[in-house]
């Protein structure tokens, strides 16, 4: 079985597991007390806390660690408003941010605040012209994430800081996919990150608020990691973490030049070997492991369990998956493709050999899932004297079925003429002007109907 889903979860690296072991004897007892047990779990956890600050550029008295990386935007966020809060209420974050951001934001309006999400290019990356824009006399606090977790894009967090430094605004960076390959750039004012994206267990995130940022905790008072993570700390998990991270980053010039060599590999052979894909994210300005691609008239769900019964674990960001209806935020935000969407994403170590079989084994998985959905192969000229405006029901039908229809009809109506989908599937909205990009069709627009919506399209070709 060939684990291609890194990006979700890291194989726990072997030098964390190593320094799990090793501190389960030394570290389990409370780091605070004077007796001899309670000094050697506070040297582990004092070394744990120098060692990932030095990997992440800061003081260690900066840094905190929480139960989860989730836990530590959630806290920040939450600590950085309030430490403002006689400046305003209002939020900046990415249309493109994590789903714990976008929650944090959520409960910033519930709570009166006001957010703004700015908007990202196709290739999913933020303009940092576009934050200079969305700050406010009333803005307290703007978050950025350091690489996009499911297109890999990097993001320009150096010139968005300066941005916010230059307003007085201090920026919070999401850095949980990136720190294992490298420090965050930029004058940046607080972070966070999580230990299970680089090898570390799960269970462990930081928080690093620099010197002289106004922070104050939200809920109940705490004495532990500065009063801003509550609870006893996991110091052996906290140990394997530090270490895991001091590992990875050990590694990682000559594991980034090999990975990307692998994605460049999937990219480029994608679009030959599978029809009607669209590969998205940052060409260039992207991590070095991950490759997200997404097939036209694919159900992702069934795609999905396609490969995993040829011996591979990817992750999709598709609305036609298990555990959601509608498609990826981030992908919706792009103006991407999101049916048959698939996230390879490459774990140190991945051998050139399981990427050849993986470009082997897709193209037959493709064409299984759409052969039973009957996908249309090829679009065929319109006949002379068809007629000009076409309407295709596709009411009750889920991705990838609405464009399936499309596909299938338009070449009925000549050059210039109309074809009006009806659907009541919210991925229409997205996957229909995705499909006349990718097909070089003219999306004309949406158009209230009874019941669903009707999505325009105009042939062009």
């Amino acid at each position: 079985m060939s684990y291609f889903d890194a990006a979700s979860a890291a194989p726990l690296h072997p030098v964390a597991r190593q320094a799990l072991a090793a501190s389960l004897d030394e570290g389990w007892a409370d780091p605070a007390r004077l007796y001899r047990e309670g000094r050697r779990a506070r040297l582990l956890l004092d070394a744990a806390r120098e060692a990932s600050a030095e990997a992440v550029g800061c003081r260690p008295d900066e840094l905190v660690f929480t139960a989860s990386g989730t836990r530590a935007v959630h806290s920040g966020i939450a600590g950085l408003l309030a430490g403002r809060r006689r400046t305003g209420r209002h939020l900046i974050v990415s249309s493109v941010e994590h789903s714990s951001v976008l929650h944090a934001a959520q409960a910033c309006e519930a709570g009166g605040g006001t957010v703004t999400r700015v908007p990202v290019s196709r290739a999913g990356a933020v303009d940092a012209g576009a934050y200079e824009e969305a700050l406010r006399p009333d803005t307290a606090l703007a978050c950025l994430q350091s690489a996009n977790h499911e297109v890999g894009t990097v993001q320009p967090v150096a010139e968005v800081a300066a941005v916010c430094r230059a307003a007085g605004v201090p920026l919070l960076v999401d850095a949980a996919q990136s720190l294992g390959w490298g420090p965050v750039e930029g004058d940046w004012s607080a972070l966070t990150a999580s230990a299970h994206k680089w090898g570390g267990p799960p269970g462990v995130g930081l928080l690093v608020v620099r010197k002289g940022v106004r922070f104050a905790p939200q809920g109940p008072a705490d004495e532990r990691e500065s009063g801003r993570a509550a609870g006893f700390e996991n110091i052996p998990a906290i140990v394997a973490a530090a270490a895991s991270l001091r590992a990875v980053r050990a590694e990682a010039a000559e594991e980034a030049v090999r990975l990307r060599e692998l994605t460049e590999r999937i990219r480029a052979r994608v679009p030959e070997l599978v029809p009607d894909v669209e590969v998205v994210g940052d060409p260039v300005r992207r991590l070095p492991g991950i490759v997200t691609f997404s097939c036209l008239y694919v159900d992702g769900e069934s795609l999905l369990h396609e490969l995993d019964r040829a011996g591979f674990s990817v992750s999709s960001g598709s609305s036609c998956t298990s555990s959601t209806l509608t498609p990826s935020h981030v992908l919706t935000a792009m103006g991407v493709l999101s049916e048959g969407n698939v996230r390879v994403s490459l774990p140190p170590g991945t051998p050139a050999e399981e990427v050849d079989r993986f470009l082997s084994v897709l193209p037959g998985a493709v064409a299984g899932v759409r052969e039973k959905l009957g996908a249309p192969s090829a679009v065929r000229p319109a006949a002379h004297g068809e007629q000009d405006a076409l309407v295709v029901d596709a009411l009750g039908k889920l991705c990838p079925l609405p464009v399936i229809e499309l596909a299938k009809v338009i070449g009925d109506v000549p050059v210039g003429a109309t074809v009006r989908v009806l659907s009541d599937d919210e991925a229409a909205r997205w996957d229909i002007p995705a499909w006349c990009q990718m097909r070089e069709q003219e999306y004309v627009g949406e158009e209230p109907a009874n019941r669903g919506a009707a999505y325009v399209v105009r042939r062009l070709t």
